[in-house]
């Protein structure tokens, strides 16, 4: 009698037993353990990173994120006025690096107005040259940044990151499967049980394991994603564990890719020392050609008169040089409205919970 008792308990425990490993073999380890390439492991989910970040992505472009709608929400005004300081302290910088160091003789040869007027129209006009760099950012931006490519980056390098987006928007679930595996293998025990009363092969509860263990599961996945509607028996109604808490995960998600990589750092590091920087490069070059023009005024025949026309040229890539070394630093300034102004998160938390029940298990 204990023997035929002992069955629906050790059911339970095989039944959570094998759920609780398939979740923890799902995720772990990050990297392969064993001897490649057969004897060993890999946890699912990082064996497969290129393709679980490749479909994360594809939801986040595809159904959650424009990316031309979220950067024209930048004002180029108040871009400039956290960069301020940053802007002066960048201006004379650049007058001191190409007339300064580069030309002496000339700069030697200005009259002490000139020279301030020249550094003047440089500090009034970089302000000018950032609205228009970010004018051209906003209206290129599908061209300049490729946000795939960066999401998949960052996913692909921190496999770990990838596990946790799963981890946390998911714990409430694999909690629930865990937990569902002592209560559909203590039942399926008891059929066990009854089927050994009357066919005690020694074969019966082997394969009754195999089942217990694979049945386990489908059905907690089941109960997970389905039904997507909510569905009424007698008082009791039931919807699919995950699909019910769609504006909860959507949450917890938004926060995740928000805070850890689709960050307003992450964006402009991308933008500045991308696969795409050059076309970012020739933008700037453009502005800051057209901003030492400006600020020669009629002093230009001069300067060309004395250092020629392809060394003034020189003197321009300097100055372009000049702006797009310090840029990564400068652009630091503003991470903290762009944060606020991008509106990553709410924009995904918004979208992801009123997406179809469907796309939304996707």
């Amino acid at each position: 009698m204990v023997t035929y008792l002992a069955i629906p308990l050790v059911s339970a425990f095989v039944g959570w037993g094998t759920n609780v490993l398939a979740i923890k073999m799902t995720f772990f380890p990050l990297e392969f353990k064993g001897i490649p390439p057969f004897l060993g492991w890999q946890g699912i989910i990082p064996n497969k990173s290129k393709i679980m970040a490749e479909k994360s992505v594809d939801m986040i472009v595809g159904k959650l994120i424009d990316i031309r709608q979220q950067f024209a929400k930048l004002d180029s005004d108040i871009v400039n006025r956290e960069m301020g300081p940053s802007l002066d302290r960048l201006s004379r910088k650049i007058t001191h690096e190409i007339l300064v160091s580069k030309f002496p003789l000339i700069w030697k040869l200005l009259p002490k107005g000139r020279k301030e007027m020249i550094h003047q129209r440089i500090q009034n006009e970089l302000p000018v040259v950032v609205s228009l760099v970010m004018n051209d950012i906003q209206e290129h931006i599908d061209e300049l940044f490729d946000l795939k490519g960066m999401v998949v980056h960052e996913l692909l390098v921190d496999k770990g990151l990838l596990n946790e987006i799963f981890l946390r928007v998911g714990g409430a679930e694999f909690r629930f499967i865990e937990r569902s595996g002592w209560i559909f293998g203590f039942l399926f025990g008891v059929v066990q049980m009854i089927v050994w009363l009357f066919l005690p092969y020694w074969f019966v509860l082997p394969l009754a394991g195999l089942l217990v263990g694979y049945l386990t599961n489908y059905i907690a996945l089941r109960l997970i994603f389905e039904p997507e509607k909510p569905v009424r028996f007698w008082r009791f109604e039931w919807q699919g564990l995950f699909i019910k808490r769609q504006k909860e995960v959507a949450a917890e998600y938004a926060s995740i890719v928000a805070e850890r990589i689709i960050t307003s750092e992450k964006i402009f590091d991308s933008l500045i020392d991308g696969p795409r920087a050059y076309l970012l490069k020739e933008i700037i070059d453009k502005y800051i050609y057209r901003l030492i023009d400006a600020a020669a005024g009629d002093q230009k025949d001069l300067i060309e008169l004395f250092a020629g026309e392809k060394r003034f040229q020189v003197l321009k890539n300097i100055a372009a040089f000049s702006f797009y070394e310090d840029l990564p630093i400068v652009i630091r300034d503003i991470f903290s409205y762009t944060e606020e102004a991008l509106e990553i998160e709410i924009t995904l938390r918004e979208k992801m919970a009123s997406l179809p029940a469907n796309d939304f298990a996707g």
